[in-house]
């Protein structure tokens, strides 16, 4: 009797190996997906755009630094080792001081700037 496993493979993510392949900020690259969502890593620095998303909900979690998320009445700031989600179709412009090192946890095919495009909007689905 031959056993199979449900993983094909056994493949650990180091995310500091996976920061190192790139220096753009602003481009978040996809480094997992589970079921429809994905794990999607960026460096920020600066302001963003205001923006919403309107289908979903989008995660935040700070891996290194500080961001601010700021809405239109007030806030958040996180920190290292912080998470928080920003309700759909709540508008939010992301911002840091100094470059932080994030995820996202959004589903697939979410774009960076939710329902708006231009200059800032980031390639979807971009692997590393």
């Amino acid at each position: 009797m031959t056993h199979t496993s449900p993983v094909d493979s056994y493949h650990v993510i180091n995310l500091a190996q996976k920061f190192g392949l790139f220096s753009e900020q602003w481009k978040p690259k996809v480094v997992a997906q589970m079921n429809d969502y994905q794990f999607k890593i960026a460096r920020l620095e600066g302001d963003f755009i205001w923006h919403t998303h309107f289908d979903t909900d989008e995660a935040f979690l700070v891996l290194e630094g500080e961001l601010r998320i700021d809405f239109r009445d007030g806030s958040v700031l996180l920190r290292q080792g912080e998470l928080y989600v920003v309700p759909k179709g709540v508008e939010h412009k992301p911002y840091a001081a100094r470059e932080v090192k994030l995820m996202l946890i959004e589903p697939h095919g979410t774009l960076n700037t939710g329902e708006q495009t231009g200059e800032r909007t980031a390639q979807n689905d971009l692997w590393i």
